[in-house]
C-alpha cells in the first residue's frame, strides 16, 4: 500500500485526484492540501510514500517544494504546463504528467510508482519485470488482468476490447495506448486493429494466426516482423 497525498490549489483538481487515486486499489491517500505549506505539516506528522503534485500554486510552486525537501517522498508532477518537464525530471519525479489527463495515464505513472517502491523495499528488478498483471479502468471497476490471460486486443475507433480466457471488457482508449503499455516481450502487433499474445498463437495458416478460437488475418506491412517474432528460433526443420 502506497500512503500518499494530493497537492493542487484547483479545488476541482483536488476532487478529481481523489476519485482517481480512490479507485487504486494500492494507493492509501491520507490528505488534500491546496498550497505546498499543508503538505509540509502533513510530512512532518505522517510517513507519506508519494505525492500527487502540481506546479503552478501561489507561494511556495511545486518545484520549490520539491527542493525544500530533506526527506523526500515519491512524487508525480500533475500540471497544465509542459515547459517544466526537464525541470522536474532533473529532480527525480516518478513522472510528469500535463492536464487534462486520462484515468490509463494517471494509473500508468502510478504503477510505476507502485513497482519503485518495490525495488526499494528490496525486490530485484528482474522480480518487478516478472509482475505478471495489470489493472486497468472498465465500466465503473478497476479489473485486474493476468498477462497469461489476455489472448488478443481488438482496436475499435477510440475503443479497445480485450478478449481474454473468460471475458470481453471492453474500455476507452486506443489501441496505441494499449500497445505502449503491454510488455514487447509478450504482445505484438500484427495488423491494424489487432495485438495478439505470442504465448496464445496456436498456429499459422497462410496469411492468419489461430488465437483462441479466432482468425487473425496478419496485415501485409506486418507481416516480416510477425513471423520473425513467432518463429524465431523454434522452427523444427528436416535433416
Amino acid at each position: 500500500m502506497l500512503r500518499c497525498i494530493a497537492v493542487d490549489d484547483e479545488p476541482l483538481a483536488l476532487d478529481l485526484l481523489e476519485d482517481n487515486i480512490r479507485q487504486i486499489p494500492y494507493l492509501q491517500l491520507e490528505a488534500k492540501c491546496k498550497n505546498a505549506i499543508e503538505a509540509i505539516e502533513i510530512l512532518r506528522r505522517e510517513n507519506i510514500d508519494l505525492i500527487f503534485l502540481d506546479i503552478q500554486m501561489p507561494g511556495l510552486t511545486g518545484l520549490q517544494f520539491i527542493q525544500s525537501l530533506t526527506v523526500k517522498p515519491m512524487i508525480i508532477l500533475i500540471t497544465a504546463y509542459d515547459q517544466y518537464a526537464l525541470e522536474g525530471f532533473n529532480l527525480d519525479v516518478i513522472d510528469y504528467l500535463v492536464k487534462p489527463v486520462s484515468f490509463e495515464r494517471f494509473l500508468k505513472a502510478c504503477e510505476k510508482a507502485y513497482q519503485y517502491q518495490k525495488l526499494k523495499k528490496g525486490g530485484s528488478a528482474a522480480e518487478v519485470e516478472k509482475e505478471d498483471y495489470f489493472f486497468i479502468k472498465c465500466d465503473n471497476a478497476i479489473e485486474k488482468v493476468y498477462y497469461k490471460d489476455l489472448l488478443l486486443v481488438e482496436g475499435m475507433m477510440n475503443y479497445v476490447t480485450l478478449h481474454t480466457t473468460n471475458r470481453k471488457m471492453i474500455v476507452y482508449m486506443t489501441i496505441k495506448s494499449m500497445l505502449e503499455q503491454l510488455p514487447a516481450d509478450k504482445f505484438l502487433k500484427v495488423q491494424k486493429s489487432y495485438i495478439v499474445n505470442l504465448e496464445a498463437i496456436k498456429s499459422i495458416e497462410g496469411n492468419a494466426l489461430s488465437v483462441g478460437n479466432q482468425k487473425i488475418t496478419i496485415g501485409q506491412a506486418y507481416r516480416d516482423e510477425v513471423l520473425s517474432r513467432i518463429v524465431k528460433d523454434k522452427m523444427i526443420r528436416r535433416t
